[in-house]
């Protein structure tokens, strides 16, 4: 379990296809924090750490992931959003993410706003259903509050200090981004349904 805090911008070393399997080597900070086995959240995608060094660590993802994040795009030399799992005695500072993003969406807009900056994504109906404004939202494993949303896209602001702790200082129009919608409300809708037992009304 993450809060999309995001604690450090991490560079892949090497991003290399082993058949289904994707090997990432990411140098980063908290690898001294890992160990093998440690779960790790890149770019809002929970993945296994799969060999640790002291400046840099391993990890794997499977073609199923692949598949439903943009973690297939990596190259070597590319920044990506880090946070290692949630403490029980930490302070929840953004909102419950597991890791287990729902899909991608799409940059379609970049605006200033003075020292901020405003995003417009384009995503699909199966991932706006759940996203509301004012609610919450996971992009790249960065926990934000959504501005607005709209039939095909919603909006989210970032701060000075979220431009420059994370990797959305570069985003552009047409860069893919990793979503993981607020798994609350995937709950109460399948509350609202279902009858409690998994049988729709």
């Amino acid at each position: 379990m993450f809060t999309g805090l995001v604690v450090e911008r991490g560079r892949v070393r090497r991003a290399r296809r082993s058949g289904e399997l994707l090997e990432l080597e990411i140098e980063a900070k908290v690898a001294r924090d890992l160990a093998v086995g440690d779960s790790v959240s890149i770019n809002g995608v929970c993945l296994t750490a799969t060999r640790v060094g002291r400046r840099s660590f391993r990890t794997e993802a499977m073609e199923e992931t692949l598949e439903k994040t943009s973690l297939g795009k990596l190259q070597r030399g590319a920044q990506v959003n880090l946070e290692l799992p949630l403490r029980l005695s930490d302070r929840l500072g953004g909102h419950l993410v597991q890791g287990h993003v729902d899909g991608v969406a799409r940059v379609v807009r970049v605006e200033n706003d003075g020292d901020a900056r405003r995003l417009w994504l384009e995503a699909s109906g199966d991932l706006l259903r759940y996203i509301a404004p004012k609610g919450s939202v996971c992009i790249d494993g960065v926990s934000l509050t959504v501005v607005d949303a709209g039939l095909a896209t919603f909006q989210v602001a970032l701060i000075p200090h979220t431009l420059e702790a994370t990797t959305f200082g570069s985003l552009k129009v047409e860069d893919p981004v990793n979503i993981e919608v607020d798994v609350l409300a995937k709950y109460v809708e399948r509350l609202v349904r279902t009858d409690g037992q998994g049988r729709k009304d």
